[in-house]
């Protein structure tokens, strides 16, 4: 689980962080810049890059090439650097649901950290549930333990687990992009969580697929590309804009999201404007 050292003080770097022993204050500062400089990201699908889920090559896309990911590179990435500064890190594997609950089939479709050693006040078991790849949802770690917090237009809510099932809950506010995820402190089973990244990347019934995201979310909302259309959550909220014209698309995706391409492969970039306007316009058919 060790991380290059140059990749670390990279990735440090696109943070805007300094490499610190393991203390509550530091994992949560990691947490929020992570969040906010890191974004949620499935363009890489439209451009045609076959991403697998080894944590160390989205490290190293994360810390070199600017890039970001969705829940395997994130959070996987996140996990090596936080074990790389000391930190007790936990993986396991959850499952996104939607409206119907907690689904079995879906487990595996998410991978989530937790963190152990950090007691407070508030969370003298000090173990905290941690999470930078699920989208719109965590800005900050989350004890682990039921309650519900705000985080700025959002609420959460944690469910200890029953002995029925094993399984923590988070459920999402109403107005996210998601119901809510619920998962085990078992380890995670790597096959199974690469058939899901097959179905996520490569089904077109697979959202991702369908249309392409980028999002980044900060103590007061998030911002989000989807497909075409720019829009801002949360506080400072501003109607969607729809970016027709490829540079000013480029331009959001760098000046909102931290966003570049100058280490994909020759043509991603024309493929992925390509396959954007293309899907955003099948898109738009459905809307009306």
């Amino acid at each position: 689980m060790d991380i290059d050292p140059v990749v670390r003080d990279r990735y440090l770097d696109r943070l805007g962080v300094e490499g610190e022993p393991p203390s509550l204050d530091g994992l949560c500062e990691l947490h929020r810049r992570h969040a906010e400089r890191v974004p949620y990201e499935t363009l890489w699908i439209h451009g045609g890059e076959r991403w697998d889920i080894d944590a160390h090559r989205a490290a190293n896309r994360i810390a070199l090439d600017g890039r970001g990911g969705y829940c395997y590179h994130l959070n996987g990435a996140f996990g090596l650097l936080l074990s790389s500064l000391g930190y007790r890190v936990r993986y396991h594997m959850g499952g996104v649901h939607g409206p119907g609950g907690p689904d079995p089939t879906a487990r595996g479709n998410h991978l989530v950290l937790t963190v152990d050693g950090l007691p407070s006040s508030n969370n003298p078991a000090g173990r905290w549930y941690v999470d930078v790849g699920l989208g719109d949802a965590l800005h900050e770690p989350l004890p682990l333990r039921a309650d519900s917090v705000q985080q700025g237009p959002f609420q959460l809510t944690l469910a200890e687990p029953l002995p029925s099932d094993g399984d923590w809950h988070l459920r999402h506010d109403p107005t996210g992009g998601f119901t809510g995820m619920a998962w085990t402190m078992e380890e995670p089973d790597r096959a199974l969580m690469q058939r899901h990244h097959e179905w996520l990347s490569t089904s077109p019934e697979s959202g991702f697929v369908k249309l392409g995201l980028a999002q980044t979310r900060d103590a007061e909302g998030l911002d989000i590309m989807h497909g075409l259309v720019v829009k801002r959550i949360g506080r400072g909220a501003r109607s969607s804009e729809t970016l027709r014209d490829r540079r000013s698309w480029f331009d959001a995706l760098n000046d909102l999201f931290g966003l570049n391409f100058e280490a994909s492969p020759p043509g991603t970039t024309d493929k992925l404007w390509q396959r954007t306007v293309t899907a955003h316009e099948a898109w738009e058919r459905t809307q009306t």
